[in-house]
């Protein structure tokens, strides 16, 4: 079934693979096979003319031309011969003889070597025959005759003489009729090899042009077969790639190039619902980026309001408390002696309830104040803030006769120096407050480097040897105003580990108590390093900051909040 698509060009359903094609390995060996062919029958042929070239050549250089030579030679033997005849006829000197001699024996090695050479053409074997017994009756007839009588004293008389010229000279006719046919030979052995090299000439004029016409052939395939739908895909995919998505990607071209449109358009279509599905993301993250701004907004009035309630409560709410506890007071001082114990307890009770709901007051607007009101990002000496919170800590650390140790110096790290200060002051109050009763608090701080992420970060780490706390109680502590204890066996509000916690999230660390400790309580924080401040190694070991002295309560909240967490 045909496959379906959408308006935007994709695929609904399954669409058929290409179409059976051949590949380009295909095309190349059929290419390759061609022109294989063409080369093996031009080797063939031109194997056959380079062969009859060779042949002819040799026939004419190895056979035909010393034909010619050698009858030369007999020629010129017998030449001598009658030259040597006539000579010693006329001269009657035996030195005539010698060229004579010499010739019968030059005219029988020529005629010799050049019989072999004719044995294959029957008309230059019949002319060497003619001239051969022409030479034989004219040296029988007349050169042996003539020399015998000439050897006897008899002078030849010019009829003989006369005589043996005319019959060389048929000698010599029949010389001419060998010469030419022996050039005639020639002649066509020439012509013939020749042809064959024009033929051969020829036959590599076609060989190079069909080369080039394969050549020609190739390119237009390839182009036809290759190029053109490579061309077509690069097109299609960069008017895909310029961001028009819908248009369809066809394959085309051979088995490799489809292969290569269909993956394409493959792509493309995953790319669509890829970008689809970005463009619903997108427009849901501004519907959703729509509804945040909208919380800003509402967050905004939220937090105006809040800020109105913080100097409402701060102000407002304060005044009527401080009236409620001092008419009670006047009440007490003035009509004292006309009340009872329980008018007296009762006045009491008012009092201290209008003073603890004055702390708790100031204590939430602390809490709600950090991150807010006091939201510095300077470098701050971490030590300078624990100096300052023992500072205010003093008088209770005496009271209680509490030793602190404590790093030398610690590193700096980039906050709010004034929350950093709240934070020493709470957790070393705690630890002070919550002092176990049978031995004198004593509190050890140390500090090192956190290994456990990727930005550098100090690991702080604040033990006692006071009371702990319970392991089921470890996440609890760190909420506000929950306590482990009533109010008649250790003051405060609930409210200190909950600022710390606050505190060291506004400065983007965390805080958590080892429940592995059971000797006290232990209290681990991590604050991230200052990436601009001066950084060094802490002390090592803590070393004492305050000697045991005379107990005294710890809370004061002139100072900052030292609230704790029962």
């Amino acid at each position: 079934m045909n496959s379906q698509e959408d308006p935007r060009g994709r695929n609904t359903g399954r669409r058929p693979g290409p179409r059976a094609r051949l590949t380009v390995p295909t095309w190349f060996g059929l290419v390759l096979a061609a022109i294989l062919l063409v080369v093996g029958g031009f080797a063939v042929v031109g194997a056959q003319l380079l062969g009859r070239t060779a042949a002819e050549s040799n026939d004419l250089v190895d056979r035909i031309q010393p034909a010619r030579v050698d009858a030369y030679r007999l020629q010129k033997a017998l030449l001598d011969q009658e030259t040597g005849v006539r000579g010693f006829a006329l001269s009657r000197d035996p030195r005539w003889l010698e060229p004579y001699t010499l010739g019968q024996k030059e005219a029988a090695s020529a005629a010799r070597a050049l019989r072999p050479a004719l044995a294959g053409d029957p008309q230059l074997l019949s002319d060497l025959t003619r001239v051969e017994n022409t030479a034989g009756t004219w040296r029988t007839a007349h050169a042996e005759p003539l020399v015998e009588r000439t050897r006897q004293g008899t002078l030849p008389v010019a009829a003989e003489l006369q005589q043996s010229k005319l019959a060389f000279d048929r000698l010599r006719v029949q010389f001419g009729q060998l010469n030419r046919d022996l050039l005639a030979e020639r002649t066509a052995a020439r012509g013939e090899m020749h042809r064959t090299r024009s033929a051969h000439n020829w036959l590599f004029t076609g060989m190079l042009a069909a080369f080039v016409a394969i050549a020609a052939a190739l390119g237009f395939l390839l182009h036809a077969a290759v190029g053109r739908p490579l061309n077509a895909l690069r097109g299609a995919a960069q008017r895909v790639a310029d961001g028009d998505f819908d248009h369809r990607i066809e394959p085309a071209g051979p088995a490799e190039a489809q292969q290569l449109a269909t993956a394409v358009e493959a792509m493309r279509v995953r790319v669509l619902d890829a970008l689809t599905a970005s463009r619903q993301r997108e427009e849901l993250l501004a519907q959703r980026t729509a509804d945040l701004d909208e919380q800003t907004v509402e967050l905004r009035r939220s937090n105006a309001e809040l800020e109105q309630f913080a100097y409402v409560a701060s102000h407002d709410l304060q005044e009527p408390l401080r009236k409620v506890a001092s008419f009670c007071q006047l009440l007490d001082k003035r009509y004292g002696d006309q009340l009872d114990d329980r008018a007296k307890q009762y006045i009491d009770f008012a009092v201290d309830g209008a003073k603890r709901m004055q702390v708790l007051i100031n204590d939430l607007l602390t809490y709600s104040r950090v991150g807010r009101v006091n939201d510095d990002r300077d470098p701050v000496d971490f030590g300078a803030t624990l100096d300052e919170a023992l500072d205010n800590l003093g008088e209770a650390v005496e009271d209680a006769g509490a030793t602190i140790e404590r790093p030398e110096r610690l590193h700096t790290i980039t906050g709010d120096a004034v929350l950093l200060t709240m934070l020493w002051q709470n957790l070393l109050g705690n630890a002070v407050k919550f002092r176990a009763p049978d031995r004198p608090p004593v509190v050890r701080i140390t500090a090192e480097p956190d290994t456990s992420g990727e930005e550098p970060a100090w690991h702080y780490c604040v033990t006692d040897n006071g009371i702990g706390i319970p392991e089921e109680f470890s996440e609890k502590v760190f909420v506000i105003f929950q306590r482990l204890h009533g109010r008649d066996v250790y003051s405060g509000t609930g409210i200190g580990l909950a600022l710390c916690k606050k505190i060291v999230e506004h400065h983007g660390g965390r805080i958590w108590i080892d429940t592995a400790h059971t000797d006290g309580t232990r209290i681990h924080f991590v604050l991230p390093a200052s990436p601009t401040g001066p950084e060094h190694e802490p002390e090592t070991d803590p070393v004492p900051e305050a000697v045991p002295g005379p107990r005294r309560d710890t809370t004061d909240h002139a100072r900052p909040s030292t609230g704790d967490p029962v």
